[in-house]
């Protein structure tokens, strides 16, 4: 699987984490659940926060809408709640309600009260459409898909060409599923910011490279419309008004590749940090959380833009050919970069 740096090219100043990957934070996990046969390229891609029960124990988290052309399901509580207590799983467009009814039948067997004793859950799926690339109207994703994806969750993971990014496109070329990583020193102590994309967007022919190079697939579509998902997780203890604003510089590293958000792109940053959890049953009348110093959050701003990146870059680089309905196909950003060094 080639990444990025493989080709000699860099994103950012900032040191990365030791697999330079979105399981850098502690404790989150990746899964995917890939389908491919005739017309169908699809998939799933679970993001594990945390292991244990999200329910009970829930994640701070942020969403910044850069572009909302998009169908994606519990958005809206993420942000008017700041709590994250489902995995987060990425899909096609037309598979997001089968993967929002596997989350929760699997928060309902961990947690019987929901939605009776309890309030409901609220399950987290994003999605990109994978349409050009595979049949989306056979709707081929299942509830057993996405349990897979979830269950084969792990810290080394496959990246391009598998889970939801099977069927994706990205600047002409073949797209799909990349992660990057930042170290951050606070305190004097190490900690992680990471991103996972699910790259399916820019318009063919924008791609710019770290070394200022625009790389040309040599093929243009008509318009700019497709989507880009950014999953973002840190260990730094930030609140929810600090992680929309470090979500928030996601969108530079997408700005920094070439896209401009087209009006028929859906362009979704989605953050998580585990440094502070919410109890879903408090007796407390006031809880007491960690925030990172506003002084400091330079450093996050930074890694978020380097990361996003550098992710979507190992997702191009990592792709591998993908022979789509009625044979379509998208070339490789690592075959152009091959040709490229002569």
């Amino acid at each position: 699987m080639a990444r990025l740096r493989d080709f000699g090219l860099t994103a950012g100043i900032m040191p990365t984490g030791p697999r330079n990957a979105i399981t850098d934070v502690p404790g989150v996990a990746v899964g995917h659940a890939t389908l491919r046969r005739g017309d169908i390229n699809t998939g799933v891609t679970a993001v594990v926060p945390q292991p244990g029960n999200l329910f009970a124990d829930k994640l701070t988290a942020a969403v910044e809408v850069v572009n909302g052309f998009g169908k994606s399901t519990g958005l809206v509580q993420v942000a008017e709640l700041g709590t994250l207590e489902t995995p987060i799983l990425l899909t096609n467009t037309f598979g997001v309600g089968t993967c929002a009814n596997a989350l929760i039948r699997r928060a309902i067997a961990e947690n019987p009260q929901i939605g009776r004793r309890t309030s409901t859950v609220n399950a987290v799926v994003c999605e990109c459409n994978d349409g050009p690339l595979s049949d989306i109207q056979a709707m081929a994703v299942g509830e057993a898909d996405a349990m897979a994806a979830l269950d084969a969750a792990a810290a080394d993971f496959a990246e391009g060409s598998v889970g939801a990014g099977t069927g994706m496109s990205c600047f002409g070329f073949k797209g799909g599923i990349g992660s990057a990583s930042r170290r951050i020193e606070i305190d004097g102590a190490a900690r992680h910011l990471g991103v996972l994309v699910l790259a399916n967007f820019g318009r063919a022919g924008d791609l710019r490279l770290p070394d200022g190079r625009i790389a040309d697939p040599r093929w243009r579509d008509e318009a700019e419309k497709g989507s880009v998902i950014v999953v973002l997780a840190t260990d730094v203890p930030l609140d929810q008004r600090q992680l929309q604003r470090v979500c928030r510089r996601a969108a530079a590293g997408l700005a920094r590749l070439g896209a401009f958000w087209g009006n028929g792109s859906g362009d979704i940053v989605l953050g998580f940090t585990t440094a502070n959890r919410i109890p879903h049953e408090s007796r407390e009348d006031c809880m007491s959380v960690a925030r990172l110093n506003d002084r400091r959050i330079d450093d996050a701003f930074r890694a978020a833009a380097e990361s996003t990146e550098e992710a979507v870059l190992n997702a191009l680089c990592a792709a591998e050919t993908i022979e789509g309905r009625g044979g379509r196909s998208r070339p490789l950003l690592s075959d152009w970069l091959r040709d490229a060094a002569g």
